[in-house]
C-alpha cells in the first residue's frame, strides 16, 4: 500500500503575506479581541533589540524590502531605518501603526524576516570589515533549506560579501553568480589534471580559471598540476582543505604561492575556504587573495529583535498614550544620527538635535509606507551593499 506522498515544508510567498506564517496564541488574541469590540484600537508596536550577541558592538539593519512585500496593501503606516543602516542595541529600528487586528497576526513573519537578515547580514558585514580589500565569496548555501536561497544570497551579499554561488543571484539581485569548482567533478574524473582541462573546455571564457587543488594530493603539487592544464589561464586556486588534514593552512597556501612564483606564476590567486571565520581572516589575509565562507555567515550568532507596542491612541483624548510591558521603554522613538552608532540620540519624533560638531542631526527613522502604500524608491542590493560598506569605515 503506497502511503503519503514526500511533500516540501514551505508557504508560498500569499501565505505569508495573509499571515499564516504565524503563532496560534496570535490568533486566538485577534478572536478575543474580535468578540470584545477591541479590533479596532491603534497602536505603534516598536522593533528594537535590547542586547547583541556577545563582543558586537553594532549590527546591521536588513530585510526592509521583505517587510515592506509582507505589509504593502495592509491599512498601516511604517516607519523604518534604511536597509543597511548600522546600529546597537536600544536604539528603534522600525515602527508599525495601526489597528491591532490589522497587526498581531503578522508579528512573527515580520521578526522572523528582519532577525534572518539582520543576523546573516552583520556576520558578512563583520567578516568583510576584517578582511578589508581581500574578496570575500559566500558558498553557504547548503546550510539552509532550499526555500530561502534568493534570500540568504541577498542578505549575505548586502552585508557585505563581494559575491554569492546561487544561481538566482541573478534573477533576483542582477549580479551574476561566482564560484570555483568542486571535488566531486575532480573525483568523478580520477584525476585532476583531466578534470581542470574538461572545466576549460566547457566553462565560457569569461569565468575566472580557478582550481581545487587538494583532492587526491598535496596541494602544492596540485598547484602544479593546474599550471600544466590551464597555463596562462589560471586566474587561481582555492585551498578547501578540511580540519582533519589541514595542518598549518597559512603555512601551506605559503607553499603554494612559493611554489607558484617558482614557475612564473606571481599573479595567480590564492582563494581559502572551509571553516573559514573570523579569528582565523586576520591572519591568513596575510597570504590569501579572498575568502570563500560559508556556514560561519550562514549560521551567524542572532540578532535578537524583539517588537513591542509603546503607545496606544486615545480616541477619545485624539492623542497616542505611551505604554508598554516593563523593561522597555514606552513611546514612539527616533533615532537621531550624527556619526554612527558613536554619535546618536535617541528622543521622541520632530525634534531638533545637535550634533557635538554643531550640525544638524538627522532623523534616521523615516516613513515608508502610508496605509499600506509605498511611499519611497527602494534601492538595489548594489546600492545597499555600499551603503554597508560606507559605514563600515567609521565602526570598530
Amino acid at each position: 500500500m503506497r502511503g503519503k506522498d514526500p511533500q516540501f515544508y514551505i508557504l508560498d510567498a500569499e501565505r505569508i503575506k495573509r499571515g499564516e506564517a504565524t503563532d496560534i496564541y496570535f490568533i486566538r488574541s485577534r478572536n478575543i479581541l474580535e468578540k470584545y469590540g477591541m479590533c479596532n484600537r491603534m497602536v505603534r508596536y516598536e522593533i528594537h533589540a535590547y542586547s547583541l550577541p556577545r563582543n558586537y558592538k553594532w549590527a546591521v539593519f536588513t530585510g526592509l524590502e521583505e517587510a515592506l512585500a509582507l505589509l504593502m496593501n495592509k491599512n498601516v503606516v511604517f516607519y523604518s531605518l534604511p536597509e543597511g543602516t548600522i546600529f546597537k542595541e536600544i536604539q528603534p529600528l522600525a515602527v508599525v501603526e495601526g489597528r491591532i487586528c490589522d497587526i498581531i497576526h503578522l508579528e512573527t513573519a515580520l521578526l522572523g524576516i528582519l532577525r534572518f537578515y539582520s543576523s546573516v547580514s552583520t556576520k558578512a558585514a563583520r567578516i568583510k570589515k576584517l578582511a578589508g580589500d581581500k574578496q570575500v565569496l559566500f558558498f553557504g548555501l547548503r546550510a539552509h533549506h532550499p526555500a530561502i536561497t534568493p534570500a540568504l544570497d541577498r542578505a549575505a551579499y548586502i552585508g557585505g560579501c563581494d559575491a554569492v554561488s546561487g544561481v538566482t543571484s541573478k534573477e533576483f539581485m542582477d549580479i551574476e553568480p561566482k564560484g570555483t569548482m568542486p571535488h566531486v567533478l575532480i573525483i568523478v574524473f580520477g584525476d585532476p589534471i583531466k578534470a581542470f582541462q574538461a572545466f576549460d573546455d566547457v566553462v565560457l571564457e569569461d569565468v575566472p580559471r580557478i582550481a581545487l587543488i587538494d583532492t587526491f594530493y598535496d596541494e602544492r603539487y596540485e598547484s602544479e598540476l593546474a599550471i600544466q592544464a590551464f597555463g596562462k589561464r589560471l586566474w587561481g586556486v582555492r585551498l578547501d582543505t578540511p580540519r582533519s588534514r589541514r595542518g598549518d593552512i597559512y603555512m601551506i597556501a605559503q607553499e603554494v604561492k612559493w611554489t607558484l612564483k617558482l614557475h612564473g606564476f606571481n599573479d595567480v590567486k590564492i582563494i581559502i575556504s572551509g571553516g573559514v571565520d573570523e579569528e582565523n581572516i586576520t591572519k591568513l589575509k596575510e597570504v590569501a587573495d579572498g575568502f570563500g565562507v560559508g556556514t560561519s555567515i550562514a549560521f551567524p550568532p542572532s540578532i535578537d529583535l524583539s517588537m513591542d507596542v509603546v503607545e496606544i491612541y486615545d480616541e477619545d483624548r485624539r492623542i497616542w498614550i505611551p505604554i508598554t510591558k516593563r523593561g522597555k521603554l514606552p513611546g514612539m522613538k527616533q533615532l537621531y544620527r550624527c556619526k554612527p552608532i558613536y554619535e546618536d540620540y535617541i528622543d521622541v519624533p520632530n525634534k531638533e538635535i545637535k550634533c557635538s560638531d554643531g550640525s544638524q542631526a538627522k532623523p534616521m527613522l523615516i516613513k515608508y509606507l502610508d496605509n499600506g502604500q509605498l511611499v519611497r524608491t527602494l534601492p538595489s542590493p548594489q546600492e545597499i551593499r555600499k551603503y554597508v560598506l560606507d559605514q563600515l569605515n567609521h565602526v570598530e
